[in-house]
């Protein structure tokens, strides 16, 4: 069988097995949350550009709101990942770089598991792999223009919507360039300009929605990499993520790649090939485990690097194990010990089946476990408790994870008010999650939308009066005309509604809480007596009615609390 042939056959294989079992594992809070992003389309959001959520859009509404719906694309950009990857090894290199660099990536722990979960970091890998590729193919062409050019800075921005890291694909670009003396003239040539041109169109949502929201991402990205904290120096944290890239890449393979750092830098100083790979890993490893000598990151974080990382690993070691018996024994214990982690990280069940006590809370997988059995626990204590009462509650969660899971659980979604989520997040001053730019249990209904969903209830006087009032209300006139307006629509108002809490006819918020007075659940994933500060302050009083004890194989995987918080007051303005 010709190496082609069998890396067709192999990923063909793999793949199918993804996308059956890719319906078998529940969501993850961080999938379930894209998930709310999808339902409530933006030209960005909080902490991200809107690529995740135009993916989840696409494949939910060609698959529907299940699980294999959210997720069916992370199987195919995987696919994709590794078609580009041998695409560029086979170029750069030979048939046999380009499928073991392929089974490499497959064996190795956290693309394994971002082939099977759908957030940002299939896409971000796929469009890095394809600029990666499309940007090789450009060279090839130089010094003459070619559409690859501009289609690399296309796939550049892509990758941008998803992940913010892959706009570091372009300082690669220009150190690579700069840094060779044959392709240093692309930087003056029409080439390079168009990249950077059709690049700069894909930030235009991004830097649009973040100017009407006062920069939020930049200070929440400022936040989560330490930047805005002062100086400070923790060579610890440096070894922790140093750490946790042995763990997720598996300690041979991650170990591996460490070792082809040298002989890439040795051969690209005297050839260009390695030298493009180089361009492409080092500045983005640079920046994270500087980061880290502050404050340890994410392991993901550098993912994209790993890309062209993956062939200089590949070509180091065939070179070696040409040479050294040793290196092939290494080699082969690396991919297999990979491939075994990789089971386990997709599947850690089979330890449990195995007779092994693995508890949950070491466990990463647990995220993506229990949240259906969950949802239906609440749903009946809602309902049972909605019953004893004699009114209906919403729903509030601690954290905007638990909110997301419960919510693409509930068989029944209850939403207050279209567009609304059917699990609110505890609301705070600055941003903090999406959920924030949602509509909100704290947000006011402003009397004027109050009154014409009014009017086609009321017949006789109060219909002719709040009609004629809120006519007036819209008239433009002095400060003084427009306080009697204002005076004289709320006065209207009431007597066509007195139910409405107008305790005062004057006044500034023009606006009315649906839900003041009403009752909450408030659902928490953390071992507090208490609900949250916040939610203590704006209800009456509360009281614990239930701990829901989710378990597996007779192992606690997570534990909820439930406080009925009752009496919502009105937020003082």
């Amino acid at each position: 069988m010709s190496a082609r042939r069998f890396l067709v056959l192999f990923l063909g294989a793999l793949t199918m097995l993804r996308l059956f079992y890719c319906a078998q594992i529940e969501l993850s809070p961080d999938e379930a949350y894209y998930f709310q992003w999808s339902e409530h389309l933006a030209p960005s959001y909080f902490s991200k550009g809107p690529g995740i959520a135009l993916a989840m859009w696409l494949s939910t509404h060609l698959f529907g709101a299940t699980e294999f719906g959210v997720r069916a694309l992370s199987p195919l950009l995987s696919l994709g990942t590794s078609l580009l990857l041998a695409g560029l090894a086979r170029r750069l290199y030979s048939e046999s770089v380009a499928v073991w660099t392929v089974l490499l990536m497959n064996c190795t722990p956290i693309f394994n598991a971002g082939s099977l979960v759908m957030t940002i970091d299939p896409l971000s890998i796929f469009f890095w792999a394809a600029a990666l590729f499309t940007f090789w193919l450009a060279l090839e062409k130089s010094p003459a223009f070619s559409a690859w050019w501009p289609l690399t800075g296309a796939l550049i921005g892509c990758g941008f919507l998803a992940k913010y890291t892959n706009a570091m694909q372009l300082l690669s670009i220009l150190l690579l360039l700069a840094a060779t003396p044959k392709h240093r003239s692309e930087l003056r040539r029409p080439g390079f300009a168009a990249l950077l041109a059709v690049f700069a169109l894909f930030t235009i949502p991004v830097l649009v929605w973040n100017a009407q929201h006062d920069w939020i991402t930049l200070r929440h990205l400022g936040e989560r990499g330490g930047l805005s904290d002062g100086p400070s120096f923790h060579p610890t944290e440096f070894l922790v993520y140093l750490g946790l890239h042995f763990g997720v890449y598996s300690p041979l393979i991650f170990g591996a790649m460490l070792f082809a750092f040298p002989w890439s830098w040795k051969k690209a100083r005297v050839h260009f090939k390695p030298r493009f790979l180089l361009a492409f890993t080092l500045p983005l490893f640079a920046l994270y485990f500087i980061l880290a000598l502050k404050h340890a990151g994410q392991p993901n974080w550098t993912a994209p690097a790993v890309i062209s990382l993956a062939v200089l690993t590949v070509a180091c070691w065939q070179e070696l194990a040409a040479e050294r018996k040793w290196a092939r024994t290494f080699a082969v214990a690396a991919l297999a010990f990979g491939g075994v982690m990789s089971l386990i990280t997709v599947d850690s069940e089979m330890l449990r089946r195995a007779g092994l006590p693995l508890s949950y809370d070491r466990d990463p997988s647990a995220r993506l476990r229990g949240w259906r059995t969950a949802a239906e626990s609440i749903e009946t204590l809602r309902k049972k408790f909605e019953s004893e009462h004699g009114q209906p509650v919403f729903l509030i969660a601690n954290k905007y994870g638990t909110a997301a899971s419960l919510a693409f659980y509930f068989t029944d979604k209850r939403r207050e008010a279209p567009g609304h989520p059917p699990v609110y997040c505890p609301m705070s001053a600055v941003p903090e999650n999406q959920f924030y730019f949602w509509p909100r249990y704290d947000a006011l209904v402003s009397y004027a939308d109050i009154a014409r969903d009014l009017l086609p209830e009321l017949v006789g006087a109060p219909f002719t009066n709040l009609k004629s009032a809120l006519s007036t209300l819209e008239t433009p006139g002095t400060p003084e005309q427009e306080t009697e307006h204002r005076r004289q629509f709320l006065v209207a108002l009431k007597a066509a509604a007195p139910q409405l809490p107008i305790d005062e006819y004057f006044t500034e918020s023009m606006g009315s809480s649906p839900f003041l007075g009403r009752t909450a659940l408030y659902i928490t994933d953390h071992d507090d007596d208490r609900p949250a500060s916040s939610i203590r302050r704006e209800f009456a009083r509360w009281e614990m009615i239930a701990r829901i004890d989710c378990t597996r194989r007779g192992l606690p995987l997570r534990q909820l609390r439930v406080f009925a918080c009752y009496d919502y007051r009105q937020p003082e303005l």
